[in-house]
């Protein structure tokens, strides 16, 4: 079953290592095969990896458009390793993504990885106002005042 691919006027998308950037009007792409396609939205550049999960999520996307888990294998763990030591609660993000990558299944890991950024988020709006701290789940993690 080809994947489908909506693209507004103006999008961008990455196949393989190509850009491909859409007209002005709306279209409908079908994709066949293992080549590595990410949506405009779904990118990040090195200047927009500003936290650390996103630097996860940026090294994880490399792994998978470059079809190369090695190359990038020590500097993704060396990332993951400080995220933990400073946030435990990002345990289960990580051993998630960790078997996506071990499996082969760069893009799941990816879905995943925005998963960890959204926690993340969570963690950093949560610290600037002060709060208690949020489990594993995004929830708060409460305690009574």
């Amino acid at each position: 079953m080809p994947l489908k691919v909506e693209l507004k006027p103006g999008e961008r998308l990455i196949v393989g290592d190509c850009i491909i950037t859409n007209s002005d009007q709306r279209t409908k792409l079908y994709f066949s095969g293992k080549t590595p396609i990410l949506r405009e939205k779904d990118i990040l550049t090195a200047q927009t990896a500003d936290t650390p999960c996103k630097r996860i999520y940026f090294t994880v996307q490399l792994m998978y458009l470059e079809d190369d888990i090695e190359k990038l294998r020590q500097q993704y763990f060396d990332l993951t390793s400080d995220l933990v030591r400073a946030a435990p609660s990002t345990i289960p993000y990580i051993e998630k993504i960790n078997n996506e990558i071990l499996t082969g299944s760069l893009y799941k890991a990816l879905r995943t990885t925005r998963q960890l950024i959204e926690y993340e988020r969570g963690l950093l709006k949560n610290a600037a106002t002060g709060g208690s701290g949020l489990s594993a789940d995004g929830e708060t993690d409460g305690g009574s005042q």
